[in-house]
């Protein structure tokens, strides 16, 4: 008896002595450990994104999910069916369907409706139901719907697995800005939700949301509007699969506008297809046709193998190993013969060109078209981006060289085109194009400036294509600006790469005004069906309707009549 009266005694002291140290030498921790428990940490939103002229493209909203605890249900406060009864109304909801999800078998916690307003939560909120409790969450909203959707992306912070949102296009390359917040300030709540006042407690942080950074693009919606209804009424016209129209200021590399089709709204993101959603403008790669002249004669003259007065013998049909090299017009006009670098644009002579290809050694040739951007990234501000196709000169034959010269022989995204002809409107200089407006600090670490060609040669091709579409009766010709420009039409190649289709891609790349370039306009066309298809007939009526509007807008000085 007295071994367990000792036990007993050792047993106490030991316990008072740990209730000691933990009451008075811990207590921190406890207390720490206790308000962890029932602190709050308020909802974070992702900053909003604008247009350059501060119009919003997408946002985030706040909404609520109500739910009921069956563990704190009390028929002697409220039976299910007073609960059913008062909540139906609010939640639009008829009473026998509201009771029939309370009446829900062994549920730790029931949803009632996801998705409801402030006004309804506030409704509710006034009831005082501590069994009914509402959970505050955000999502991701875009006013204008499909305006420049694959600028835009999406956002959906419920879907990804590691506990980070998925999302694309601006949503996901600007992410760090979006969800750049300032420090957190947590509040202490009771389990009910209502917030605990004291001393330390910021009013602000319990009304206003913490809300990362806004971004602003470069995109102008006004011109956005203007490209996607142009381009939708000609993908309608000519029942065509896809297509697309990018408008780029040339100085800075900055993006007015980004049209992609088929276009998809990011509100309702997962009910569209894949196709939908892919900006194949960046990932798919293909033969660019007769606007890649542009950047051949420019590399011929970079290199002093012509000048402006060149004039190259054009026999209309000629043979390069095995392959025969034809114009497109020779069964109805022949050889033209002797042509001078104007009549070559104007005409679009393949075989004039292949002439000026064989002036260039392999290495020369790619060497300016790795400084044109082929074969690599341009570094644009969005996902996905393909560096192309561009064969090292070693793999070259003379046919390979010959195809380039006009189009076949490298494949190339729609943003390389743009960026690389944005070179020759900024007088020999390339910029990264960029869909987001940086800082100034920040553009001096993303924004690169590569010279391409000397200033005096890529005026020379300016002055070269404007002549082209002026002496003509071109559709590219506006009546009060000088245009420099050239359209392309290429055969689409199988999926497998064995051969072509039937269809073809049409295609117009160009700027205005030719004697001060402001803006550039690149249209592409796949798979256009009926009646004639080119880029003279497809692709150059869409440029010039959007060049005329676009002019408007930005109130471009006339240079035609100055």
């Amino acid at each position: 008896m007295g071994h367990i009266q000792i036990f007993m005694a050792i047993f106490g002291i030991c316990l008072i002595c740990y209730l000691f140290f933990i009451q008075v030498f811990d207590l921190r921790h406890y207390r720490a450990k206790a308000k962890r428990q029932y602190q709050h940490s308020n909802i974070v939103m992702r900053g909003d994104i604008f247009d350059r002229n501060g119009i919003k493209l997408a946002t985030d909203t706040v909404y609520y999910d109500v739910y009921a605890r069956p563990q704190d249900f009390n028929d002697k406060v409220h039976t299910k069916e007073e609960l059913a009864t008062m909540l139906a109304p609010i939640l639009n909801i008829q009473p026998a369907v509201l009771l029939k999800k309370l009446q829900q078998p062994s549920a730790n916690v029931i949803l009632l409706k996801k998705g409801i307003t402030r006004e309804q939560h506030d409704s509710i909120a006034k009831l005082n139901l501590m069994e009914i409790p509402m959970d505050k969450k955000t999502t991701r909203v875009y006013p204008q719907e499909c305006l420049a959707s694959h600028v835009l992306g999406y956002y959906n912070n419920d879907a990804g697995s590691n506990g980070e949102g998925i999302s694309a296009g601006v949503e996901y390359t600007a992410k760090d800005i979006l969800e750049r917040t300032p420090p957190q300030k947590s509040v202490e709540k009771t389990p009910a939700g209502n917030v605990i006042y004291n001393f330390s407690t910021d009013p602000l942080a319990v009304v206003e949301p913490t809300k990362g950074e806004d971004v602003t693009l470069t995109i102008d919606t006004a011109i956005q509007h203007i490209c996607e209804r142009e381009l939708y009424k000609a993908i309608g016209k000519h029942h065509a699969k896809r297509g697309a129209i990018i408008v780029m200021n040339p100085k800075n590399g900055e993006i007015l506008a980004y049209a992609v089709y088929p276009f998809y709204n990011p509100n309702n993101y997962k009910n569209a297809s894949m196709i939908q959603m892919k900006n194949w403008t960046l990932t798919d790669i293909f033969p660019p046709g007769s606007t890649f002249k542009i950047i051949t004669i420019s590399t011929a003259l970079a290199l002093g193998k012509i000048n402006k007065n060149s004039v190259i013998y054009d026999p209309g049909r000629m043979k390069i190993d095995r392959w025969e090299i034809v114009n497109h017009d020779y069964k109805q006009k022949g050889a033209p013969g002797n042509i001078s670098l104007v009549k070559l644009f104007e005409h679009s002579s393949n075989c004039a060109s292949v002439k000026i290809a064989m002036m260039m050694t392999a290495g020369e040739y790619y060497h300016i078209l790795k400084k044109f951007g082929f074969g690599a990234k341009t570094g644009i501000d969005l996902p996905g981006e393909s560096v192309g196709l561009l064969n090292r000169p070693s793999s070259w034959n003379k046919a390979d060289k010959a195809a380039m010269s006009y189009g076949y022989g490298a494949s190339v995204t729609a943003i390389q085109m743009v960026s690389a002809v944005s070179a020759i409107a900024n007088n020999g200089v390339r910029v990264t194009p960029h869909v987001i407006k940086y800082s100034q600090e920040d553009f001096e670490k993303k924004i690169h400036f590569v010279r391409v060609m000397p200033e005096e040669q890529a005026k020379t091709i300016t002055d070269l294509l404007r002549q082209s579409i002026e002496i003509g009766k071109s559709p590219l010709k506006m009546n009060d600006y000088y245009v420099a420009a050239k359209t392309g039409t290429s055969k689409k190649p199988r999926e497998d790469g064995l051969g072509y289709t039937g269809n073809y891609y049409t295609s117009s790349i160009g700027f205005l005004p030719a004697t001060n370039p402001q803006v550039l306009i690149y249209v592409v066309v796949d798979s256009a069906q009926g009646g004639e298809v080119w880029g003279s007939t497809v692709a150059a009526p869409i440029f010039h309707s959007v060049a005329t509007q676009i002019a408007s807008i930005l109130n471009l000085i006339p240079d035609k009549h100055s």
